[in-house]
C-alpha cells in the first residue's frame, strides 16, 4: 500500500523561512553581541595568547569592522590581534590571496616570529591557501565556516550574489570576482591551493545549521572538526565556537 505524503503548509515553510532570516539577520544587526558581552568565555578571557600575532580574515563581501567583536576579544586574551586589510573581501581570489600573504608576512614581522590565522567564510579560504603556500609565517590556521572542499555551495542570497557580481564584472565594474575566478584557470589554482596538503595544525568549526554554505564542505581533511550550532553569520559572536577557539588557540601560540 502506497503512502501519501502530505506536504508541508504554507505558514510551516514561512516559519522556517523567518526563523531562518531571524538567525542571519540577528548577527547582522548587532543583536548577538551584548549575549556574547555576558557570556563566561568573553568575561573569564585567559589572557593566554603571549603576544602572539593574530591575523583575522572576513567572509565574502566583508570588511575587517565585521569580525571587530572576535579582534577584540583576542586582545583580551592576550593576543596582537590585526585585521587582513583587504578592503571589502569581493575581489578575484588569486589577487586576495597575495595582498594576504603580504599581510601575514608584515605582521609576522611586527610580532616576531609566526603568526595564527582565523578566517570566517571565504576568508577562511583565503586564509588555508596562504597558510598552505606559507607554513613558515603560520603558526595555525581556523576556518569558520569555510567551504574549502566546494567554494560553490553555498544557498540564500549567496546564490544570487555571486551570478549578479560576474555580471557587474563583464560589464566592467574592477575589483569585482569573474567568471574565470569560479569556473576558469583562477578558480582551478584555487581549488589546487585548497587541496593542498597543510603544514600547520588547524580547525574547521562548522555549523549544520549554517543556513548558507553547506556544512559538509567545510569538513577539510587535513583539519580537526569542530561543530558548533551557529548560524552563519553569527559565527563571529557566537560564545559556543569562542570556546572552541581559546584552547586551540593558546596551544598553537604556545607551541
Amino acid at each position: 500500500m502506497a503512502l501519501e505524503l502530505t506536504p508541508a503548509p504554507p505558514w510551516a515553510r514561512l516559519r522556517r523561512t523567518a526563523g531562518h532570516l531571524g538567525r542571519s539577520l540577528g548577527p547582522v544587526m548587532g543583536l548577538t553581541v551584548p549575549g556574547l558581552l555576558r557570556h563566561p568565555v568573553w568575561r573569564a578571557a585567559a589572557p593566554d595568547g603571549g603576544g602572539a600575532g593574530v591575523v583575522v580574515v572576513p567572509g565574502f563581501g566583508g570588511a575587517d569592522a565585521s569580525m571587530a567583536v572576535l579582534r577584540r576579544w583576542l586582545d583580551r586574551c592576550g593576543y596582537a590581534a590585526t585585521g587582513a586589510r583587504l578592503g571589502i573581501n569581493v575581489g578575484c581570489t588569486a589577487e586576495l590571496v597575495t595582498r594576504l600573504e603580504r599581510r601575514v608576512a608584515a605582521h609576522a614581522g611586527a610580532t616576531g616570529g609566526p603568526v595564527l590565522l582565523v578566517g570566517h567564510s571565504r576568508g577562511g579560504m583565503l586564509a588555508r591557501i596562504v597558510a598552505a603556500r606559507r607554513p613558515d609565517l603560520v603558526r595555525g590556521l581556523a576556518m569558520l565556516g569555510s567551504p574549502v572542499l566546494d567554494p560553490l555551495d553555498a544557498s540564500g542570497l549567496a546564490t544570487l550574489l555571486l551570478p549578479a557580481l560576474v555580471r557587474l564584472s563583464e560589464l566592467g565594474v574592477r575589483g569585482l570576482l569573474d567568471g574565470d575566478c569560479l569556473t576558469g584557470p583562477c578558480g582551478d589554482t584555487t581549488a589546487d591551493g585548497l587541496a593542498a596538503p597543510l603544514q600547520v595544525p588547524a580547525v574547521s568549526i562548522y555549523s549544520r545549521r549554517d543556513g548558507v554554505v553547506g556544512w559538509r564542505s567545510c569538513q577539510d581533511p587535513a583539519a580537526e572538526w569542530v561543530e558548533v550550532t551557529s548560524s552563519h553569520t553569527g559565527m563571529g559572536t557566537d560564545p559556543e565556537l569562542y570556546a572552541a577557539l581559546a584552547p586551540r588557540l593558546a596551544a598553537w601560540a604556545a607551541g
